[in-house]
């Protein structure tokens, strides 16, 4: 066999490191030895979402790929080294690592951001707003600023305005042309976008030109415009535009287009025949895409001729459905209407500044483009008009009006098997017909192997309703069941549990369960029902072994095994007396401190029997349980307001105290996040949150069903100038109409894009109480307030739950596996040590522990000469005595000890637990995973005999599963 040749990869952004996910897909790595180099110092991250790492400041959430992908494939990723030159003569490109040969060489250079020569851009008036390095200098210029300009009022223009809002600063956005967004929007288009940007506070300037930039007399820079005004600012962001990066092209001989970028045929090849150009830096047929999906089209076709297979790029459709700044923008096709002799309809709500253009065809047969701002509930439906050709309705104007005004839907079942369902990864209705015919018949398994809804997330509803729509049309029925041991929803189950007063798991299970033990699907679901409906102490022993570890142990395990501590602190108000205490109990305790997000301080590192030494000194103090474990109200954040700061209209920090008190402890179908804003300034950044609340000259706007997280989504207004207790009201009504008719673990924002009716159905219901139930919702609410209890303090007076708080049952040690790292002060864990014993154990039976150690249909752990072995005991029943499995306590996939804090139930009739970090089931019988049938915890035989837990040693079987 020869020696493997080279194929090197120029680029690991987003394109480049699709195109090696293909290239492996085809077994290519097999063959050839494969080099790939990025010029940044990061690993290949989702620049589609970047906005988001402003704020959470974490690459590792971007992140495209497992962090063994490289080395698990045999490939050879060089980060932080740009490719200096290429010799086509001798295939060879030249880095500062060295030269290396190739055979195949594919240049994924992507862009770089476009920057006018401006006298006087320069430092923090020349920002620039394209790579996690970008951002950190924008976080880092905002330092004791005020005030932010972005150049350019495009796509990314007003991504980066987002960006530089999140750090607190005013805004102003200036832009060349006379609308935003010129390129995908008409000039009614973006005056709608304009009226709601505007409405958020922020400074639009069009149709101005800079033409230099000077020292500013009160902040550091002042922008003079062509038609002599000026304005002054702190910092300067450019987001003018992208040019292709093909510099290196250029420099080797290979052709280039008129416009720039490499000059590339149908096979994405250039006159180079061992030379191809993908994404953003290739021109074909003189045009470059500025959009992930082409760059995703020309990967895919760049490793199938590779590969010896027939492909060909012809082109990418460049519709964009985005959301800017909260604000739903669409364009789709010639949205300009430049066809000639095209027509258009349009529909403008003054009202709420939302706009809809749809672009017919000179015959009248066709939708040829579309412009929607506002609302883009329509640009499915739209996009697969004009993707098809499908003929239109008899009256065209019906894809624009309103919803419930005889608007036209395109059902799922009118779409042909080659309709584009995700263009990001050529996943057509037929791919999804195909994958059913294999016998897919599960959503989350259905995007696994095609990788629909992988990408931008933006076909999500189509695709779901594609893949529902087809298993009913071949007579599968949609199972909506919780899970195998209950055939009802969260909602059914909820209803269920109300009307008939069940107060615990197994009454719920033997009424209206299948049977079993339950799972770590069912036992939380059904735990957060019964503390929403009847808000008793989650301590409880009945509940113990439906909750989570983090409600088990009152406090958020961590990626070692640790536990982070965080009381409330209402509001963000916190006494000075307060402060120093928690400062003397992390220094006592050797605990790592956070600011959070939500303002809150928290407290990482303590293992388990630390916790109750922890809490007795915070709640000596004052402090209470911060519920910040919990699917419940966590924090409402707040800004000065009125109190100190000049602009504030009304006093935020004392209705965020209000707001918080009132909900604490509230449980929810997932975590609920407040705001108070004292003006619309929104320094609280309440339009992020399930709950905003911003103070107006009148009153208080509310704005409802947002969160942060990978898919942001801005809250929407839903009531102005509202008082105080209105506004209570409303709130009671929403959270409860939540907590009712919302699916598991379903944050406010889905459960809002999930209601038919949208946002004026949630109004009828909550506001004109079009159901009849708004007294009802509020009296339940009162219930849960009126019956508030602070679990941490409760628990301190009860020594049987006090003995949960123990991290061996049978030794006072510590978990040595956790050790103490110099940066930050992290705790984490030791991945050298398994846990677990290197022989077979006790022959015979051995002690343990005692039998009053064990926790009925739940873990515990305990240590066995240098092993830690979690126990879990199933109670007697009927007609079986109580049983007891020993198994590791060492979880393989996150390398902490942990296993015996996950949740204990049944999977297909085998008894499992699942690890309580990240989900993994392992039969208790025998130690294999369910989800990967290589990996084994060790396991012991064990017996309960005359009060005492035996375990013996046996021999580790691995059985496939």
């Amino acid at each position: 066999m020869t020696d493997k040749t080279n194929i090197i990869i120029i680029g690991n952004g987003m394109v480049g490191h699709y195109c090696l996910e293909q290239l492996v897909s085809y077994g290519l790595h097999e063959i050839h030895t494969i080099h790939v180099f990025g010029a940044e110092r990061h690993a290949a991250y989702d620049r589609v979402h970047l906005s988001e790492y402003m704020t959470a400041q974490d690459a590792s959430s971007l992140l495209l790929h497992r962090e063994d992908f490289h080395d698990a494939h045999g490939i050879s990723l060089h980060l932080d080294t740009p490719v200096d030159a290429i010799d086509r003569n001798t295939r060879t490109v030249h880095t500062g690592q060295g030269s290396f040969p190739y055979e195949i060489l594919v240049i994924a250079t992507g862009s770089y951001p476009f920057v006018p020569s401006i006298p006087g851009s320069s430092g923090t008036a020349g920002l620039v707003y394209r790579t996690l390095d970008d951002l950190d200098a924008i976080r880092v210029a905002a330092q004791g600023a005020k005030h932010g300009v972005v150049i350019g009022g495009g796509l990314l223009g007003l991504e980066a305005a987002n960006a530089v809002r999140s750090l607190e600063l005013s805004v102003s956005v200036v832009e060349f042309a006379p609308r935003l967004m010129p390129v995908q929007l008409d000039d009614e288009g973006g005056r709608a976008l304009r009226h709601r940007i505007e409405r958020m506070g922020i400074d639009v300037r069009t149709a101005h030109a800079t033409q230099r930039i000077e020292p500013g007399d009160n902040l550091r820079h002042r922008l003079v415009f062509a038609d002599g005004t000026s304005l002054e600012t702190d910092l300067v962001v450019f987001s003018a535009g992208i040019r292709p990066n093909d510099a290196v092209a250029r420099e080797c001989g290979l052709t280039t287009g008129a416009r720039g970028g490499i000059a590339v045929d149908d096979h994405c090849r250039t006159d180079d025949p061992h030379v191809f150009a993908i994404g953003e830096c290739a021109a074909w047929q003189g045009r470059t895409f500025g959009l992930v999906a082409p760059g995703y089209a020309m990967a895919r076709t760049v490793a199938a001729v590779i590969a010896g297979e027939e492909a060909a790029f012809t082109g990418a459709d460049m519709s964009t459905k985005l959301k800017l700044l909260g604000v739903d923008v669409g364009s789709i096709g010639d949205a300009q209407g430049a066809e000639p002799g095209s027509t258009s309809y349009r529909f403008i709500g003054e009202a709420d500044g939302s706009y809809r253009r749809l672009v017919v065809s000179a015959d009248g047969k066709r939708v040829t483009g579309a412009v929607l701002v506002g609302d883009n509930s329509y640009y499915d439906t739209i996009q697969q008009f004009v993707q098809n050709a499908i003929r239109l309705p008899a009256d065209p104007a019906a894809l624009i009006l309103p919803r419930g005004e005889g608007a036209a839907l395109l059902g799922a079942d009118s779409l042909p098997d080659t309709a584009m369902i995700c263009s990001c990864h050529n996943v057509t209705k037929g791919t999804i017909n195909a994958a059913i015919e294999q016998g897919c018949a599960d959503f989350g398994a259905l995007k696994k192997q095609t990788k629909a809804s992988t990408g931008c997330g933006g076909c999500a509803g189509l695709l779901k309703s594609v893949f529902q729509n087809e298993l009913a049309a071949r007579g599968i029925e949609i199972d909506h069941s919780l899970c195998e041991h209950f055939s009802y929803t969260r909602q059914e189950l909820y209803a269920l549990v109300r009307v008939h007063g069940i107060q615990t798991f197994s009454e719920l299970m033997d009424r209206y369960g299948n049977g079993g033990l339950g799972c770590d699907i069912c036992k939380p679901a059904v735990g957060s029902i019964l503390a929403s409906a009847w808000n008793k102490p989650i301590t409880d022993p009945a509940y113990i072994p439906l909750q989570d570890t983090n409600d088990t142990f009152m406090a958020n395990m961590q990626k070692n095994g640790t536990y982070s501590v965080m009381p409330r602190i209402a509001g963000g108000e916190i006494t000075p007396e307060k402060l120093i205490v928690l400062g003397q109990v992390a220094k006592k305790h050797g605990l790592y401190t956070k600011i959070t997000g939500g303002q809150r301080i928290d407290l990482f590192g303590a293992q388990i029997h630390q916790l109750p030494d922890i809490w007795a000194e915070l709640i000596e103090a004052g402090f209470e349980t911060g519920h910040a474990y919990g699917k419940s109200t966590r924090t409402v954040k707040s800004c000065v307001g009125s109190t100190w700061c000049r602009y504030g209209v009304q006093d935020s920090v004392g209705q965020a105290l209000d707001l918080e008190n009132r909900y604490k402890g509230l449980r929810s179908p997932h975590k609920l996040k407040f705001a108070v804003s004292g003006c619309t300034r929104e320094c609280a950044e309440a339009q992020s949150k399930d709950v905003g609340v911003i103070a107006t000259e009148n009153g208080w706007n509310l704005y409802v069903c947002g969160n942060g997280g990978m898919r942001p989504r801005h809250a929407e207004l839903f009531a102005t100038d509202l008082d105080s207790a209105t506004l209570v009201r409303y709130i009671d009504r929403l959270l409860m109409f939540y907590i009712r008719t919302a699916d598991k673990l379903q944050r406010t924002s889905v459960w809002r894009e999930n209601l038919e009716g949208g946002i004026e159905y949630l109004r009828d219901v909550i506001i004109n109480d079009s159901l009849g139930i708004a007294d009802e919702l509020e009296r339940q609410m009162q219930a849960v307030v009126d019956s508030y209890h602070c679990e941490w303090r409760e628990a301190l007076s009860d020594s049987d739950k006090l003995r949960r708080f123990r991290t061996f049952v049978n030794d006072t040690r510590a978990d040595p596996n956790v050790r103490t790292v110099p940066e930050r002060d992290q705790i984490k864990p030791d991945e050298n040590g398994p846990g677990c014993i290197a022989g077979p154990g006790p022959t015979d039976w051995q002690k343990l522990c005692q039998e009053e150690d064990l926790v009925p249909g739940s873990g515990v752990v305990a240590w066995w000469e240098g092993a830690q072995i979690a126990l879990f005991c199933l109670p007697a029943t009927i007609s079986a005595p109580a049983q007891v499995f020993a198994i590791d306590n060492h979880d393989p996939f996150s390398k902490a000890n942990v296993i015996g804090r996950g949740i204990v139930g049944d999977l297909k009739g085998e008894i499992v637990v699942a690890s309580p970090l990240y989900k993994q089931h392992f039969r208790l019988r025998d130690g294999v995973c369910l989800e990967d049938g290589t990996v084994s915890l060790r396991v012991w035989d064990a017996r309960i005999r005359e009060g005492n837990v035996e375990i013996r040693g046996r021999e580790p079987a691995l059985e496939p599963v």
